[in-house]
């Protein structure tokens, strides 16, 4: 496997004006997930479709039809962004490196990003029990039958393998270059992926947390987020999987 090449971080000489500097916060912003899915929920809820069932269960059609939507929508702003500067989606994105290795790797990202989550799970539940405030994850109703559960398995594969992981690299480019760099973007930006999650408890909020910040430092280290997008996306897809067999 070709060495990866090293990370490229500004010269800290390089004078970056301050407008340069808060028109990429508010990149930032409006690329966190949070601006784009409180709009479209108002539009949904503006066309009377309900968060929540009879049954005070999670709808699988609105938390579907809101994913895919603030997906497309997340997506073509990080697009717009990037050429707004000239800038090239590959060199930001995607790297100059052989896309089928990162495939491969990626693959190989999927055990290694459940070995993460258990270890944190397990060192929360040993050291700290009572962070596990949610008994069950509320994402498992979404699954109710044979069609709900493979539009859900598509569903987490894209918002998570694609969206979160163009959201992430996006946001991980954007410190490095004019908000003081990668690994402070990536501690950032980690913690907001895990209060993201923690309508599942505060335990998975956590361990998606370092989670997160494990696919961020695979971006960072090889510049590519393809690997971290194969293994987001099968992790998610295993996660799913779990659910339908184990029911827990």
């Amino acid at each position: 496997m070709d060495p990866a090449p090293p990370i490229i971080e500004p010269s800290p000489t390089a004078h970056i004006l301050p407008i340069e500097r808060a028109a990429a916060a508010l990149e930032v912003i409006l690329c966190s997930g949070f601006p784009t899915q409180i709009l479209i929920i108002t539009f949904m809820s503006l066309m009377g479709m309900k968060v929540h069932l009879a049954d005070g269960k999670l709808s699988p059609s609105f938390v579907f039809t809101l994913t895919l939507l603030d997906t497309i929508f997340l997506i073509a702003l990080v697009v717009f962004f990037i050429r707004a500067h000239r800038e090239s989606v590959r060199d930001q994105l995607f790297g100059r490196v052989r896309q089928w290795r990162e495939i491969l790797f990626g693959l190989a990202l999927i055990p290694a990003s459940f070995f993460v989550i258990i270890a944190v799970l397990l060192i929360v539940q040993l050291a700290v029990p009572g962070l596990r405030n949610v008994p069950r994850n509320p994402l498992q109703d979404l699954a109710r039958n044979r069609w709900d559960a493979v539009i859900f398995a598509f569903v987490v594969m894209i918002a998570g393998g694609v969206r979160e992981e163009i959201q992430r690299g996006f946001v991980l480019r954007r410190f490095e270059q004019y908000l003081g760099g990668g690994v402070t973007g990536l501690a950032i930006f980690s913690l907001i992926f895990g209060l993201g999650h923690v309508e599942q408890g505060r335990d998975v909020a956590l361990a998606t947390a370092v989670l997160g910040a494990f696919w961020g430092a695979v971006f960072l280290r090889r510049r590519s987020i393809v690997g971290p997008m194969v293994g987001h996306a099968g992790f998610n897809l295993a996660q799913v999987v779990k659910f339908l067999t184990l029911g827990s």
